[in-house]
């Protein structure tokens, strides 16, 4: 299929590799993050820089690597006009380092700073995200990839992590400061006009013909769902939201990736020397290039699929003794909701519209006071949850990875989150084995600042 240029800026930025990835931090020599304003040239040359919020100059923020089983010791320091934490999205970490304000700490204030000090137990492909005002926070690029290594280099020839996002500019390349628009809250979220690929209108790897590359696709839009192809490469499913398949999955037409997802791919390079392999994002009008590798003659001949990535430490789901709760989704445009709690008050639903407070959950508005379910340690908790609204959303739990329930009463592969369509119901199940307080919200930032946002409790 033909490709056809973005045309929302005119023309395609040249662009220049990644950077050299960081060293690893220690006890003595934490990694610093330091969060502060910074520009950068997201739109072509012609336009201005764009002004932004980064995490050590750049958005994305630096890759941070590390094996599976480290510690990851990093001092984080406020520069910004705004309090703000840093949310490490997909880790079973400790609740306290989860970087939720108002939950597990206070926010980090300006020119003060938090160390985050937890263990990785899990390999794969995570993030970290501001989760402070997330929906103009992470717009303006709080935001930035983690790796987790496994022990034995997995047998590719580049690993690359590519973050996929979009971004709401002016015509002069500024970021949209209108964060709060009700159309946005109410609707589909907060959707971008220029659409990004590791900080740039398109992302260029150079690859050879043969190689076998590892991609690790992420998701960090606002609100955005992409649907994603790739060119002149094949390949395989290897894992979900960090967590391996037990078998590689043959590589689908097309990759639906909702808000906070993740998926990592294996894939060889099929195009031959001279050509250009490509990753898309389909839209009505075509595909638009995400990421492009220009192929230079290789050596290496097609490769058998591969074996399965390493298993993570397993909780099991124990369905048998599993207990149901519900979550029913409610609101949102027009559907204003007629009696909701909100901070312990009756408003009607005009009331909480005039409040940004759009959405809810099981007739809840805003965090609630109560957790939506309290588990024992150990307990399989099994939550059916119903989009009872006409628009889809990012299911996202914290602290813990759940399985879709199937409707033949099998498990799906293990995620962090889910994407339900328009009148939806799914189930989902977990084994509670992570004590403390975790959000589980809609990663639709926009949403989950208009009400979708309850938590569930592990005591110990």
């Amino acid at each position: 299929m033909p490709l056809s240029r973005r045309q929302v800026l005119t023309q395609i930025a040249a662009l220049s590799t990644l950077p050299a990835l960081p060293r690893v931090a220690s006890a003595a020599n934490p990694r610093r993050l330091t969060l502060a304003p910074a520009t950068q040239q997201i739109a072509p040359a012609t336009y201005p820089a764009t002004d932004l919020w980064c995490v050590n100059g750049s958005m994305p923020g630096e890759t941070l690597r590390l094996k599976q089983g480290a510690r990851l010791i990093a001092e984080v320091e406020n520069r910004l006009p705004q309090a703000t934490s840093l949310h490490w999205h997909g880790i079973r970490i400790e609740n306290a380092m989860d970087g939720v304000p108002g939950v597990t700490q206070d926010p980090i204030q300006l020119n003060e700073t938090f160390t985050y000090d937890f263990a990785l137990p899990d390999a794969g492909s995570y993030w970290y995200h501001s989760h402070a005002q997330s929906v103009e926070q992470v717009e303006r690029g709080l935001q930035g990839v983690l790796i987790v290594e496994e022990p034995d280099t997995p047998d590719v020839d580049q690993d690359l992590p590519l973050v996929i996002d979009d971004l709401r500019v002016t015509s002069d390349a500024a970021v949209d400061a209108e964060f709060n628009a009700p159309h946005d809250l109410s609707h589909a979220g907060r959707m971008g006009n220029v659409l990004l690929c590791n900080g740039k209108m398109v992302a260029d790897h150079p690859v050879k013909s043969g190689d076998r590359l590892r991609l690790r696709l992420i998701n960090s839009a606002n609100a955005r769902i992409f649907t994603l192809g790739l060119q002149g490469l094949e390949g395989w499913v290897m894992a979900y939201d960090g967590m391996p398949l037990a078998t590689p999955e043959p590589l689908p037409d097309q990759l639906v990736l909702a808000p906070a997802q993740r998926i990592d791919l294996f894939v060889d390079v099929t195009a031959a020397a001279g050509e250009e392999a490509f990753l898309v994002q389909f839209e009505r009008d075509g595909g638009y290039e995400l990421a492009r590798f220009p192929v230079s003659a290789g050596t290496r001949t097609r490769r058998a699929t591969p074996d399965a990535l390493p298993p993570n430490p397993d909780f099991p789901i124990d369905l048998k003794s599993a207990r149901s709760v519900d979550l029913i989704t409610e609101g949102g445009a027009m559907a204003w909701l007629q009696s909701a709690s909100l901070k312990g008050e009756e408003l009607s639903g005009e009331e909480l519209a005039k409040l940004g407070q759009f959405w809810s959950f099981n007739g809840s508005a805003g965090r609630p006071i109560e957790p939506l379910v309290t588990a024992r340690l150990g307990e399989t908790i099994r939550i059916r949850m119903v989009n009872d609204t006409q628009f889809p959303h990012a299911m996202h739990l914290h602290g813990m990875h759940f399985a879709e329930v199937l409707p033949d009463g099998t498990l799906g592969p293990l995620r962090d989150t889910l994407l339900m369509l328009r009148g939806e119901t799914r189930e989902i199940a977990f084994q509670a084995h992570n004590p403390g307080d975790w959000l589980f919200h809609c990663h639709m930032l926009s949403h989950h600042a208009a009400g979708m946002g309850t938590w569930v409790r592990v005591t110990a």
